[in-house]
């Protein structure tokens, strides 16, 4: 009797807990959040990440709504300073913004515009023909993810000021007295409960600005970091606009077309900007922009210039009998081979994918841009026939190599080679075929391949083993790069085809590990590789699925303890605990080292207690060591590859591992004293 009563009370206690869950949806379940609330509650939606992106986004929606004054032909002058305190003040000679009351939310239309979304003069107002940052909606944001803000209005006479904190307002606005001219400034400090970090990166802050400066031709913009002991003060101001902008861009390039294109019109009510210019490089590079807005993911102004550039050559190339009538167009790909080109809207209406501006979605852009650029190519291909020689005979060229590279495909990658019906027979694969938990690592050498098939968790490790150096794949075409047996067996083991057969679904393996020596062979053999991952599968490191392995240097063992150092630093460092500890070691001085390298070549010193090993390379480690050091998920230390800035990457490749010499002689020349590992940037 006493156990049912038991049961009876916590059948009951149950209940209790179940029955809200199915009917307490009611009117006090929903929330509203008021303000700028829904801004600091899903920061995200409007900045696109919390970390140095979204961070840093806060700065281009308040210098979007000086260059928009700009624009409108209100502002000649920007400025971006970088205060201590983590605080930034930007700074425009524009007509600042209005200060009455407004008619609807009866209070300051400054107030309005700072703390509520979608409040601006860009909603159908005849203030902006054009404009990027939609007023209001950006600043508003900045407002909100703000631990504090004051911003700063001269109009008509007279300062005015109103502070802020967290999208709140902390002061009514002030007229602070008389000033002279007009414009804004907007002082703002991010909230570190916002942010992962909220140090701005002045590198970033003035790729960006320059790239708005040729943008906005006319428009003298400044940038002054106060946060050192000395004042830093950077200035950029250009008349040559996108031509300026495509100079700079091909500077370390050796060109094929010595004049840049530059087209200009306006279609349709858009306005419609363009150059590029033609280099000796396979790979092509094109920059997009709408209201001067960067729009990464491209968008219909980019493909309005893609149209426009490939039916322009076509063209062009049958009229003067380039092309004989048997022979194929030339395709989109052959055209964009070796381009640097670069296209600008201005659009009344932009629509744009997102708060974050990364696509956009104008149907009228691309006939505008397509119309614009094909009238403006015609007549350059006609004043200039030696550039446009050079250009058809590289696109023609680029044909050829396309079609020796589709046939070389079909040969490598034939019907079924990708499944798993042939991979390599070097490729030692794991058992498991779920990719998520699969690993491949890429090893430098059989000896080091023979240690890691011996030490590697066979379920979910698979080892592939190449012999030697790849091809340099920056100095070679995809039909030459498809002869090479070690690459051919990579891209198997990987299943996912190359170029235009690619498809990341296919990947085996979620982690691509690149295991080599730590020495400047090894370094070397990881530039290849990743020169290789980067030109021909950039979409794996954009999906973080590229790593480096980090074997350690140095084994240390004192007794039955043992130890590894990774680095240099990580050895005296662990030396230093082990004396710590009251056990018998001598300390190691420079010159004891360098007696003991000379004297003993297996690198190998017994010194009191303390045995100290140098790994000169992976094959020295036997496959417990290289498991336990390199290759158990509990120890190892991976290095994930990413990419931040694609144009910087794409022009360290270039540099380093590209056919000029001049050029990478040069980098080093500018950075063997700053610059660690040389081989591995």
């Amino acid at each position: 009797m006493a156990k049912a009563k038991k049961l009876k009370t916590k059948t009951k206690k149950v209940a209790r807990i179940v029955k809200p869950t199915v009917d307490s949806y009611t009117a006090a379940d929903i929330y509203v959040l008021e303000g700028l609330e829904p801004v600091r509650k899903r920061p995200g939606m409007y900045i696109g990440s919390t970390g140095p992106d979204g961070l840093h986004h806060l700065i281009w929606e308040c210098v979007d709504n000086s260059l928009d004054e700009a624009m409108a032909g209100h502002a000649k002058n920007i400025e971006v300073a970088l205060l201590k305190g983590n605080r930034v003040k930007t700074t425009d000679d524009g007509r600042g913004i209005p200060v009455e009351i407004h008619p609807q939310t009866k209070k300051s239309a400054l107030e309005t515009v700072m703390t509520t979304l979608h409040a601006g003069a860009k909603f159908g107002s005849k203030a902006y023909q054009v404009a990027g940052g939609l007023h209001g909606v950006g600043v508003s944001v900045v407002c909100a993810l703000s631990r504090w803000m004051r911003v700063e209005v001269c109009r008509q006479g007279f300062r005015y000021a109103q502070e802020y904190e967290k999208g709140k307002v902390k002061t009514r606005v002030q007229k602070l007295g008389p000033c002279r001219g007009s414009g804004t400034s907007v002082n703002f400090e991010p909230d570190q409960a916002i942010f992962t970090e909220t140090k701005f990166e002045l590198k970033r802050i003035l790729n960006h600005l320059r790239q708005q400066a040729y943008l906005t031709r006319g428009v003298k913009i400044n940038v002054v970091d106060e946060r050192g002991e000395e004042k830093l003060t950077y200035g950029f101001y250009f008349e040559g606009g996108l031509r300026s902008y495509v100079r700079y861009l091909t500077r370390e390039s050796t060109l094929r077309q010595p004049n840049v294109f530059y087209g200009a019109g306006e279609k349709s009510g858009v306005a419609v900007e363009a150059a590029f210019q033609y280099t000796e490089e396979v790979e092509g590079y094109e920059e997009a922009f709408a209201n001067n807005i960067f729009t990464p993911e491209g968008g219909t102004h980019l493909t309005g210039l893609r149209g426009a550039l490939t039916k322009g050559f076509n063209d062009y190339a049958r009229k003067n009998n380039f092309l004989k009538e048997n022979e194929d167009n030339l395709s989109g790909e052959d055209v964009r081979e070796g381009l640097v080109g670069v296209v600008s809207v201005k659009i009344r209406e932009p629509q744009f994918e997102g708060q974050t501006k990364a696509k956009l979605g104008n149907v009228e852009a691309k006939a505008a841009v397509e119309a614009v650029v094909l009238e403006a190519l015609n007549d350059f291909l006609e004043r200039n026939p030696n550039d446009a020689s050079s250009i058809i005979d590289k696109c023609i060229l680029s044909a050829k190599a396309r079609k020796a590279a589709k046939a070389a495909r079909e040969t490598v990658l034939r019907k079924g080679i990708l499944d798993g019906l042939s991979l390599p027979g070097k490729l030692a694969d794991c058992t498991s075929r779920n990719p998520e938990e699969s690993e491949l690592y890429i090893v430098e050498g059989p000896s080091a391949g023979g240690s890691a098939k011996g030490g590697r968790d066979r379920r979910f490790q698979a080892i592939l083993p190449l012999r030697g150096k790849i091809l340099n794949v920056e100095r070679a075409r995809l039909d030459r790069m498809l002869e090479s047996k070690e690459i051919k067996a990579l891209i198997i083991a990987l299943g996912t085809a190359i170029a235009q057969d690619f498809n990341l679904e296919k990947l085996r393996y979620h982690r691509i590990v690149i295991m080599c020596d730590a020495d400047s062979d090894g370094n070397h053999i990881k530039t290849l590789l990743l020169t290789f991952f980067y030109r021909y599968f950039r979409p794996l490191i954009e999906k973080g699925y590229l790593y480096i392995a980090q074997p350690p240097l140095y084994r240390i063992q004192v007794g039955k303890e043992v130890r590894y150092a990774y680095l240099e630093d990580q050895k005296e460092k662990i030396i230093k605990e082990i004396k710590a500890q009251k056990l018998k070691v001598k300390t190691i001085s420079s010159a004891d080292e360098e007696a003991f390298s000379e004297s003993d070549p297996e690198g190998t010193e017994k010194i009191k207690g303390v045995n100290l090993q140098r790994y000169k390379g992976l094959g020295e480690m036997n496959p417990e060591q290289l498991w336990e050091t390199t290759m158990n998920p509990e120890n190892r230390i991976l290095k994930q590859v990413t990419v931040e800035d694609a144009h910087q990457s794409d022009r360290i490749f270039d540099i380093l591992m590209g056919d000029e010499v001049f050029p990478r002689k040069k980098f080093i020349l500018a950075y063997a004293q700053k610059v660690k590992n040389l081989d591995i940037i």
